[in-house]
């Protein structure tokens, strides 16, 4: 009987080009947007593909309707075997600029819809012993980065909750922490206070402008969507893979300090550029350490049988 998959947010990036890889690999696969008008993008990419997609409609934050949506495919395909929570929104703004109705906003759409959507697709993986739930978080999830208060906090909260669900009965869950990514995600984010006056406005429009071309050459959604798809048909995939992210994180956290000394003096704040090269040389060693400590422990992993 062939698998089937629910993920959510396919219009674009990372989650249109997993929705296809799962497809390619044998999956019947149910991929959800707010708005299948927009679908075409994931149309034209699953006929070069050679597959066809089950496409429907879903506000990820609407809990009544996920729950309509759920029902649904149980009715019609009999199961939901793998659930991909892929479905998110970027904020770039520190928490002095935001309302508590932005911060909210965050929360409903990175951490209380993957949760939701988990809920709602547990009972059925249990009773029948077997399922996956991945849920796609962030590098922003493992470490705090610059002007990602909100986005950073929701991205933390949904790795909690994943990494503390005590979930056994033939059910893996598990969660992928990509780093820059070159998508529409990154347009997509809201930027509330750019190009405004105020205390943060030099430090946030020096950061936007010189980190814009960061994403443009960073790994393609193409990729991306395809580690997703390696991730949910991996039956070595574990929890440690977290530490790897964090390691990363590190690293990227060392360059945009480096690259905050200069925006900080730019804006005339002299006082933080002595935290830039002791960070820098704690990064820089933190990384390697911990990235060859995550590959000793996988392989060890496969070695031992584990």
């Amino acid at each position: 009987m062939t698998d089937v998959a629910l993920i959510t947010g396919t219009s674009s990036g990372m989650g249109m080009h997993a929705a296809v890889h799962l497809a390619q690999r044998g999956l019947r696969v149910v991929a959800t947007m707010r708005d299948p008008r927009g679908a075409d993008r994931l149309h034209a990419a699953a006929e070069a593909a050679g597959v066809t997609l089950d496409v429907r409609a879903l506000d990820v934050v609407d809990h009544a309707a996920s729950a309509e949506l759920v029902a649904a495919i149980v009715a019609e395909y009999g199961s939901i075997d793998v659930l991909v929570n892929n479905a998110g929104r970027g904020m770039v703004a520190s928490a002095e600029q935001l309302s508590m109705e932005q911060i909210r906003d965050q929360l409903e759409v990175n951490y209380l819809a993957p949760v939701n959507l988990t809920k709602l697709v547990l009972p059925g993986m249990r009773q029948r012993g077997r399922g996956t739930i991945l849920t796609v978080t962030s590098v922003g999830g493992a470490v705090g980065q610059p002007f990602a208060d909100a986005y950073c906090g929701s991205k933390f909260a949904v790795e909690g909750f994943m990494q503390s669900l005590a979930v056994r009965f033939g059910v893996w869950v598990g969660v992928i922490e990509p780093a820059a990514v070159a998508s529409d995600f990154v347009a997509n984010a809201e930027r509330p206070g750019a190009g405004g006056s105020g205390p943060y406005a030099p430090l946030l429009d020096a950061y936007l402008k010189r980190s814009s071309g960061s994403f443009a050459s960073a790994q393609t959604a193409e990729s991306a969507g395809a580690a997703i798809a390696d991730a949910v048909s991996s039956d070595t995939t574990r929890w440690g893979l977290s530490h790897l992210a964090i390691g990363v994180g590190y690293a990227l956290m060392t360059v945009a300090f480096i690259a905050c000394r200069s925006y900080l003096r730019d804006a005339g704040e002299e006082r933080w550029s002595a935290w830039a090269l002791p960070f820098a040389v704690f990064g820089s060693a933190l990384f390697p350490i911990l990235t060859g400590m995550e590959f000793a422990s996988l392989a060890a992993a496969e070695t031992n049988g584990d």
